[in-house]
């Protein structure tokens, strides 16, 4: 590796005094994406109605059928008891 710098390398700014009373606050200087990014928790939003964890004994023909669907198979066999409860409520 060249001891030579490069065009593309940026120098660090001296962080002086003087430097501090110059900058400005980053809602000033970054576009608002950047600002809302870095506001955004980590992880998966909060949903307004959660489901409730249960455990429930399925005839493994009806379990594979649900999982051969692939990812999402629970989600897809909640909405189908959903069609089912709503064509039988009385």
């Amino acid at each position: 590796m060249s001891s030579k710098k490069q065009d593309t390398e940026i120098e660090p700014p001296v962080l002086s005094a003087d430097w501090f009373t110059k900058a400005r606050p980053a809602k000033e200087v970054l576009p608002d994406r950047v600002l809302a990014a870095a506001r955004r928790l980590p992880g998966r939003p909060k949903a307004e109605v959660t489901k409730e964890a249960v455990n429930i004994r399925l005839s493994p023909d009806v379990l594979a059928a649900f999982r051969a669907t692939g990812r999402g198979w629970q989600t897809r066999m909640d909405e189908a008891l959903r069609e089912w409860v709503a064509k039988h409520a009385r």
